[in-house]
Parts: C-alpha cells; sequence; structure tokens
C-alpha cells in the first residue's frame, strides 16, 4: 500500500494532541518526577492510573504495568512526548525545576528555528522535550517544507535570560498541552504511507531518510517518527514505555472518516462512534478522539 494509492483526504486543521499514556513499572518514582521535576499536578485518578496535567488538563497518563520489562534500545515506541510552553518564563521554569531534579537526566537542547527546545529522560528512560515556538510568522517554508535546524542553545544562557522568580512560584498555574509525540519506527518509507497516505497527515519535513515531520494545519509537526535507535524494529512487544498516544479532533464525523480510510486501507480498528482506536505498523497504538 503505498501513499498515492490511498484517498487524499486529509486529517482537519483544528487536529490536536491529547494525553500520552505511558505504562510504568514504578508508579511512586514515575508520579514523583513529573510532579516534582515537570511541575504537573495529579489532574484525576482513572483507568488504572493518574493523569497528570497543568490548570486541569491532562497531560500525562501513568498506568502501573507491573512486571513488563523496560524496552530496548532498538525498539519501535516513543522517542519522546513533547511538552508546549506559552512562553519562554514558562518553559524556563520548567527547564530548571527538571534539571534540578536530576541533572543527569538533561541529554541536550536546540534552537530548531520554529521552537526552542530542551530534552530529558523520565526515571524509566521515556524522552522528554519541553520547548516553546516561535511565532507562526516567523517560520519559513520551501512550499510544502517548514525550515527547520538544530542550532545551539546554552541552557545556562536560556535560563539566565528567560527565568524569574515569578515564572517559578507560578510554575503550576501557567498552561501547557503536548504539542507533538515523536516515535521511533523501523523504517521511514513505511511511516510515510502509514501516516500520511493513510491517516491524512501532510509531510512537514525529512531528515536524509532518517526521520519524518507529519502535521495537520501546517503546524511544524504534531508527530514525528525517526530510526536513529531502530532502524530495521518489527512490531513492538508488550513492554514499559509508550501505552498509547491520544489525537483529538474537532468531531465525531472526523473520527469517521478516519474510520472509513482505514477500513479502505485494510487496517484493523475499534470504531465506538466517538473514538477509534488502532495500532500503527510498529503496534504504537494510536487513539482517535472527538474533542
Amino acid at each position: 500500500m503505498t501513499a498515492e494509492s490511498i484517498s487524499q483526504d486529509l486529517l482537519p486543521a483544528e487536529l490536536t494532541m491529547g494525553t500520552v499514556m505511558l505504562k510504568v513499572g514504578d508508579m511512586k518514582l514515575m508520579t514523583d518526577y513529573y510532579q516534582r521535576a515537570l511541575g504537573l499536578d495529579v489532574v484525576a485518578e482513572q483507568d488504572g492510573g493518574l493523569y497528570l496535567g497543568r490548570l486541569g488538563r491532562p497531560l500525562v497518563h501513568l498506568a502501573a504495568a507491573p512486571g513488563l520489562n523496560l524496552p530496548g534500545r532498538g525498539e519501535a515506541g516513543l522517542f519522546h512526548t513533547a511538552l508546549l510552553f506559552e512562553d519562554q518564563a514558562s518553559l524556563a521554569a520548567t527547564v530548571a525545576t527538571a534539571a534540578q531534579y536530576e541533572p543527569r537526566a538533561f541529554t541536550g537542547s536546540a534552537d530548531h528555528l520554529v521552537s526552542e527546545a530542551f530534552y530529558f529522560n523520565d526515571p524509566e528512560g521515556n524522552g522528554i522535550e519541553l520547548y516553546w515556538d516561535r511565532p507562526r510568522k516567523n517560520w519559513s517554508w520551501n512550499g510544502t517544507e517548514v525550515v527547520m535546524d538544530s542550532l545551539a542553545l546554552p541552557p545556562q544562557r536560556y535560563l539566565d535570560q528567560h527565568l524569574t522568580q515569578e515564572s517559578v512560584e507560578g510554575q503550576r498555574g501557567t498552561a501547557a498541552g503536548v504539542g507533538h509525540v515523536h516515535l521511533q519506527v523501523g523504517d521511514v518509507h513505511t511511516a510515510q504511507d502509514f501516516y500520511v497516505g493513510i491517516l491524512g497527515f501532510e509531510k512537514t519535513a525529512g531528515w536524509h531518510g532518517q526521520a519524518l515531520f507529519v502535521s495537520a494545519g501546517r503546524y511544524h509537526h504534531h508527530m514525528a517518527m525517526n530510526v536513529w535507535n531502530s532502524r530495521g524494529a518489527g512490531p513492538r512487544q508488550d513492554t514499559l514505555g509508550l501505552g498509547e498516544v491520544l489525537i483529538e479532533v474537532p468531531s465525531g464525523d472526523d473520527v469517521g472518516a478516519l474510520a472509513d480510510r482505514l477500513k479502505v486501507a485494510g487496517v484493523s480498528s475499534h470504531h465506538t462512534g466517538a473514538e477509534l482506536r488502532f495500532e500503527d505498523p510498529w503496534r504504537n497504538r494510536i487513539r482517535v478522539a472527538a474533542r
């Protein structure tokens, strides 16, 4: 099945990313990290775990999964969950608390031209990106592809410029959302066939055949897939780590349209009317629901 052979119906421009569910081995340790390092609050206790977020909006669902093993580095699954902040001071506050909680969990930072990003790993090795978007008017496009890069972004200089006492003290009272989700997959061509050709995302960037960035509504990316650690990976085993990615669309009609595309493409799914559950070619679980 190729991207060109599927109807080119697109996902709605108003699409947003919802809660990312993680299967967790040590609930106490992981809950402590997401609360103290990332400044999230428990929003709800249900569905076999805890929902944590900001201002009542759930961002991460930690689900207890005792007995499962950690995934291997080369397996398909989660590369990172990216939490988006509304301003540089809010981002700096969470970068500071995350770095203070466990300095060794910091894995890098970059100016991507469209955004400023800082990277961490949680205690069970799940990647986290904390980022702020530059205004869209400042993004550059080459036709359908957005111009991104990975330029130096010194973290201490960033904190010196943007961290304030007010932003630290008011951390939990500022909004955040899941801006995008980045996956590890076995190959980029198959990822494009699935996420662009079948689901209806638009490709916004690629990287030397090693990474693919896709979005709805000309965002820089709502999802990404890479093979940097996982080239050739097959379907996932049941492990700790990524449990499910939630994508939110405006209406049940949008869910139904996607259900029809999956059926035509021969992709197995479970459609309740209000939401749709299915797996990508690597058994990464996706749920699409009406907002």
